[in-house]
């Protein structure tokens, strides 16, 4: 979505400000959860918006929060919410490829493994049996190789791209309107 200057806005149309955080949260608002609808909507069109430019991101309160009750800090809420989000990707990526790096160090040494024995085991026997049991053992080493290699090609990918959405996200402009939207 744009707004009428033509940047990339994102407008959310709230009751009160409470409407944005998760309600069993026990934690002040600066600190708290937002409302899994509301992350979701707002990373949904995050998504949706060009990658080459700043978001902003416009609430309409339409009623403005009790008198007595402090108001929270949307913006700063709204910005601590998704760094902490990029900062669990970023420690996702990190674990992602710990852990890849494991898989594939033992995935090698099974594949080597499985390729000594189909030639161990079918060293000058010839017949059909011995063939299967040696492309059995050859396909047991390179199934076993499969997961770490989908690790380090294809897995990273999504994280990246959501940390890199979480991140535009965290250095978003918000900006607060009180009163019904027109």
């Amino acid at each position: 979505m744009s707004d009428e200057t033509g940047k990339a806005t994102i407008a959310l149309k709230l009751r009160d400000s409470s409407q944005l955080f998760n309600t069993l949260d026990p934690f002040p608002f600066r600190e708290g959860d937002l409302a899994a609808d509301a992350e979701d909507y707002i990373v949904e069109w995050a998504g949706e918006l060009p990658k080459d430019e700043p978001i902003a991101i416009v609430i309409h309160l339409q009623e403005p929060d009790a008198a007595g009750k402090p108001a929270p800090d949307l913006a700063t809420a709204i910005r601590n919410w998704f760094a902490d989000k990029a900062r669990a990707e970023t420690r996702a990526l990190r674990e992602l490829f710990r852990d890849g790096r494991l898989a594939f160090a033992i995935g090698f040494a099974v594949l080597a493994f499985c390729l000594f024995m189909s030639w161990l085991l079918t060293q000058g026997r010839e017949g059909p049996f011995i063939r299967i049991f040696q492309e059995s053992f050859i396909i047991v080493g390179w199934v076993v190789i499969w997961r770490p290699a989908e690790m380090f090609l294809y897995d990273w990918l999504p994280i990246l791209r959501r940390r890199r959405l979480y991140r535009r996200l965290a250095q978003a402009r918000v900006e607060v309107r009180a009163g019904p939207r027109g």
